[in-house]
């Protein structure tokens, strides 16, 4: 990545610099199909781009460069004057030297290429019937690779695209389609937008149309048309009318809220392949992971997730596009508000209510994760350059900023929160803005100083713990209860939180119910909540109930016991969530033995009835038996959790999605012969459970660990992918070679990602997954020197994309003992002067490793 990168100091001073009135973009995108000639040493496939920015400067004879990645530029003119690009081009920028006072014209006719990473414009080719799709992806700063341009948010400009392709294909970008003739596609011009946010999408994509009409206020109509697209080969699977249904719901709530007409004309939104997000607020041309379009069952949680993406990115329509953060120091100022709005509107707008206990149980605990890392960051961060903005697309700046949101809502109060917004959106319309302008529209609606709400939430890092400490009198009462508050070492800011506790306690029926609650303004360290005082004594105390701050909450010893036995009792399930929750935190924190936690998940994840609560009890419990438990008991945890899994199966409602999700859970953690004998047994049709429907991908998952387990072979792989020919087959049976148990495996996986580039970003990732099998530490002890050995040079050689997924999926965190942490401190201390980026990523892995060695010594001691 040498050369790529840009400072915040850099961007200020061309900001200051530069006003962009427009750019015309003109791409030849026929050479993306047809085969490339020159064999291995023909260079990437490339199409042209012609780009012409005008703009003004205001100093005349001042310097200052464009951005553009290309293989080659072959012609550059300023003013009219040619430049010669061997002397001005770089590889990564245009210097521009001797600009007029006024106005400017640069004219780039540049080269560029393909991406196959999933930056820029990425091209994939559909192994199902060898059909070629494009699509464009630029956030933070990859709209460079596509056209040249001044790469930073606070330089916005309208844009007009004009698109050459191929015979047959359908084009869309940011506006709507103005003409079609001879395959030139030309769209009508955006308002200003930022780089970014621009994008093309190309290709024989299966398209579906739909329209959104309001009337507004005066009388007036607002129409929107709306299309939904996907490759031809999901064109079956398509869904349109539930996302158009979601699309509908989210304009009117975002409409009734906001009071801002949606300004960008129509609303396309496009599932695309080998995507690296979940999806992108492009205006107009919204894009998302083509994972969204569910090939086979799934469960509800899986519809209430794709429902709550869609309203995130259409929240951004409004937080991101229409006013946009001037530096991605204010990231949080899109990012925080979608994370926040998309759960919002979904539980107000749609069918999924019950969205606030997914937050607290999912979004949330990546949140808590980030928040603990040596590399947490307040929320307004610290973003030197593009480098530092790539890492903090994190549970910080997402999920930690919606929940600081949400207590803010409930701080200011809900009406004060959007009226705020409302006159955020008028006043900096098309602009750019910093966090004092939020804070300033609402200081005004709120009648609030927001001065210490923000230094202590927005400009200051770390995650407090809040825990009761209750006193009871002579008859069994709370003669006091308050609430403790801590903070770290490293990050010792104590927050004013907004709580409610709960008191629960058994009812003769025997559920776990509230009987009592009260809300508190939690300050310093000890906050008594006077209002309890005289209740009886309770089973349980819930700090932190209904989860209205952020914080990680524990437990008095009576109310542990009580979850302990009664978990599954707790009638709430909010409430539930909350302590599920708690519980893991509390592993992860090395005060609850992993065993224990798995315990509690095999006494009481049966009777959990939200889906998606029971997915991440799954996915925890597997992540407490793999890295938190003694490896003196994990065959024994594996075990148990198998046989838990497979009793749950044979409970659940023939059909349901819980036999689903139990079904997959049991594929994942089966072990003993007579598991993986059922595992083979389903697949070849000689075992049936009732109600289970072994479709496509339930058969991938059970696939799966019969590979790992060396019980089924390169044969069962290729077989599999003769039934299920298609792009998401592909990905399975290529992680599912390298899943096998076998050294040359290994070393081919490794050499296929680390020592080649061929490899496109979700084969990449593909390999990397299948790589690292937990039921596979001594054939993987050799790679942990070679992990060290060669992360600098696949940083600078590599995407930033690809050298995070390398150095985040192959840090050798299975090899979970003291050497590998003293491996990776002596390579921190050895490079001091790697990639910053780089030495964060490494510093996040090491922390997770450590953690896991004190939750290892936390189990051995049980």
């Amino acid at each position: 990545m040498p050369g790529e990168n840009l400072s915040r100091d850099e961007a200020r001073e061309r900001a200051e610099l530069l006003t962009v009135d427009g750019y015309e973009v003109a791409l030849d995108l026929r050479s993306a199909v047809g085969e490339l000639g020159g064999g291995d040493d023909a260079g990437p496939r490339t199409f042209r781009s012609r780009t012409t920015i005008r703009f003004r400067a205001a100093r005349a004879g001042a310097s200052t460069f464009a951005d553009l990645v290309a293989p080659a530029v072959d012609a550059v003119t300023l003013n009219g004057e040619a430049l010669d690009p061997a002397t001005v081009f770089d590889g990564t920028r245009i210097a521009l030297d001797g600009l007029a006072g006024g106005d400017n014209v640069l004219v780039v006719d540049a080269r560029c290429a393909y991406s196959r990473t999933g930056e820029g414009m990425h091209r994939f080719v559909d192994p199902e019937d060898g059909e070629v799709y494009l699509y464009t992806q630029y956030e933070p700063a990859d709209a460079r690779r596509v056209f040249a341009n001044f790469e930073q948010p606070d330089l916005k400009a309208p844009y007009r695209f004009e698109v050459t392709a191929p015979e047959g294909w359908r084009v869309w970008s940011n506006g709507a389609e103005e003409s079609q003739e001879g395959g030139v596609h030309r769209f009508a011009e955006t308002l200003p937008i930022s780089t970014y946010i621009t994008a093309v999408v190309a290709g024989p994509y299966h398209y579906v149309t739909d329209h959104y009409t309001r009337e507004l206020e005066g009388g007036s109509k607002l129409e929107i048309p709306l299309g939904a697209m996907c490759r031809k080969g999901l064109a079956r699977y398509f869904d349109a009318d539930d996302i158009f249904l979601i699309t509908k719901q989210g304009l009117d709530f975002f409409h009734d809220n906001f009071d801002y007409p949606y300004p960008f004309g129509k609303y396309d939104q496009a599932f695309v392949p080998e995507y690296n997000l979940g999806a992108m607020e492009n205006p107009g041309m919204v894009t998302f992971r083509e994972e969204y379009v569910y090939r086979s069952k799934v469960t509800s949680a899986s519809y209430e997730r794709r429902a709550n993406v869609i309203l995130h990115e259409m929240a951004h329509m409004w937080f991101g596009d229409l006013v946009t953060m001037t530096w991605w120091d204010d990231l949080w100022l899109k990012e925080s508000f979608a994370d926040f709005m998309g759960t919002f509107s979904m539980v107000e707008a749609t069918r999924f209510t019950d969205g606030w206990i997914t937050f607290a149980n999912n979004r949330k605990s990546w949140a808590y994760r980030a928040d603990q890392l040596p590399s947490t960051h307040p929320i307004t961060a610290d973003i030197r350059d593009l480098e530092d903005a790539k890492l903090n697309f994190d549970g910080i700046t997402y999920a930690k900023g919606a929940s600081v949101l949400k207590q803010l809502v409930a701080y200011a109060g809900r009406d004060a929160f959007l009226e705020g917004a409302r006159r955020y959106f008028k006043r900096h319309a098309y602009g750019n803005t910093r966090l004092d302008d939020l804070l300033s529209v609402l200081a005004e609606t709120s009648g609030r100083d927001m001065t210490d709400w923000s230094r202590s939430w927005l400009q200051t890092a770390g995650v407090n713990t809040l825990a009761p400490v209750v006193a009871y009198d002579g008859e069994g009462r709370i003669s006091e209860l308050a609430v403790t508050q801590e903070a770290v070492a490293s990050h010792p800011e104590l927050r004013p939180h907004r709580v409610a506790v709960g008191l629960y306690r058994l009812s003769p029926e025997g559920e776990l119910v509230r009987y009592a609650r009260a809300e508190a303004d939690v300050t310093g360290e000890r906050t008594v909540v006077a209002e309890l005082a005289g209740a009886e004594r309770p089973d349980l105390v819930l700090v932190n109930d209904d989860d209205l701050t952020f914080c990680k909450i524990r437990f008095d010893d009576a109310s542990l016991a009580t979850l302990r036995e009664h978990l599954g009792a707790l009638t709430d399930p909010l409430a539930r969530a909350l302590c599920w929750s708690a519980l893991w935190n509390l592993t992860r924190d090395a005060l609850l033995p992993a065993r224990e936690f798995v315990a509690v998940v095999l006494a009481f994840a049966g009777r959990e009835s939200d889906i998606g609560v029971l997915q991440m009890l799954h996915a925890w419990a597997s992540s407490a038996l793999t890295h938190y438990a003694a490896p003196g008991w994990r065959e024994e945890g594996g075990r148990a959790l198998a046989e838990g899994a497979l009793t749950e199966l044979r409970r659940a409602e023939p059909g349901s999605e819980h036999q689903l999700t139990w079904a997959r859970f049991f594929a994942s953690v089966a072990v003993s012969e007579a598991d993986l004998r059922l595992l083979g047994g389903l697949l070849d049709g000689t075992a049936v459970i009732d109600g289970l429907d072994v479709d496509q991908e339930l058969r991938w998952a059970f696939l799966s660990t019969l590979v790992a387990e060396g019980a089924a072979d390169e044969a069962a792989i290729d077989a599999e992918l003769a039934r299920d020919d298609t792009a998401s087959g592909k990905r399975h049976h290529v992680r599912y070679l390298a899943s096998r148990p076998s050294a040359a495996v290994k070393a081919q996986a490794w050499a296929a990602v680390v020592e080649s580039d061929k490899l496109s970003n979700a084969l990449v990732g593909a390999t990397i997954a299948g790589f690292a099998q937990p039921s596979q530490r001594e054939l993987l002890a050799p790679y942990t020197a070679s992990y060290f050995e060669a992360i600098e040079r696949v940083w600078a050689e590599r995407s930033i994309q690809i050298g995070m997924d390398v150095v985040r999926g192959l840090f050798p965190v299975l090899q979970d003992d003291p050497a590998t942490l003293t491996a990776t401190d002596a390579w921190l201390t050895s490079h001091p002067e790697a990639a910053p980026a780089l030495r964060r990523l490494v510093l996040e892995s090491r922390d997770d490793l450590a953690r896991a060695l004190r939750g290892q010594e936390c189990d051995a001691a049980a």
